[in-house]
């Protein structure tokens, strides 16, 4: 009897003391990590200096192609480089707009998707073109990143005009000359003067063209996660 007894105040003991452990470690509990040590984050907003390895041209290139750079100074973030010089950035081009005959200027848009570093560590990221130092002749105009080329027109109207004199004067000559009068040589010079005008107006204005190893800065447009063992020191 005393040992059955003993046995039961035993168990009742036991079960008290797994239910008392089981409400203040909830299942699932030990599995969340308060900080992952082995996790760097890139912060939103942080600028990386880049340098194209192709020609970009609203000419020649297509929607969908392949954008190839290569980081130009390292990124540091809590006083490690997360982002050595050297690592490489891969993109696409988004848009291509080529310049109008009368208005509308060539824009060219791309987007920034991947980091490979020289190890073979590969990042994904959501990039985006902040601006573009080394551009001649554009630039960009929107926090979309689109690169336009500058503003020609006041170029068109210098053009036009200079079309508009010289083919004036060639109409002049060849009008005087195939009637020998002042009238038909005034009709010539009008009608060259008209025709050269038009052919520089409704030419087609100049393309944007990024040279390979032209210099832009991209931004990081939303925090990136590392794996800190993968990066090097």
């Amino acid at each position: 009897m005393r040992i059955a007894m003993s046995l039961f105040l035993l168990s009742a003991v036991a079960y008290g003391q797994s239910s008392s452990s089981a409400s203040a470690s909830p299942a699932g509990a030990s599995a969340v990590p308060a900080e992952n040590a082995n996790v760097v984050m890139i912060p939103a907003g942080t600028k990386v200096p880049i340098s194209l390895k192709e020609t970009i041209s609203t000419k020649s290139t297509r929607e969908g192609d392949a954008v190839y750079a290569q980081t130009t100074f390292p990124v540091v973030v809590n006083e490690r480089i997360v982002i050595p010089a050297g690592t490489y950035v891969q993109g696409r081009i988004s848009r291509i707009q080529r310049a109008g005959r009368v208005k509308g200027r060539a824009e060219v848009l791309m987007h920034f998707t991947t980091l490979i570093y020289p190890s073979g560590y590969t990042v994904m990221l959501p990039g985006a073109l902040e601006s573009a130092p080394g551009a001649e002749k554009a630039s960009v105009k929107d926090q979309e990143g689109t690169v336009q080329e500058d503003g020609q027109t006041g170029d068109k109207a210098a053009t036009a005009a200079e079309r508009g004199i010289g083919a004036a004067g060639a109409g002049a000559v060849i009008g005087g000359i195939t009637t020998g009068s002042r009238a038909a040589a005034g009709i010539g010079a009008g009608v060259g003067g008209a025709v050269g005008i038009a052919s520089a107006l409704f030419s087609r204005g100049s393309d944007v063209r990024l040279e390979a190893g032209t210099t832009v800065e991209m931004v990081i447009q939303r925090q990136v996660p590392l794996d800190a063992s993968r990066i090097p020191r």
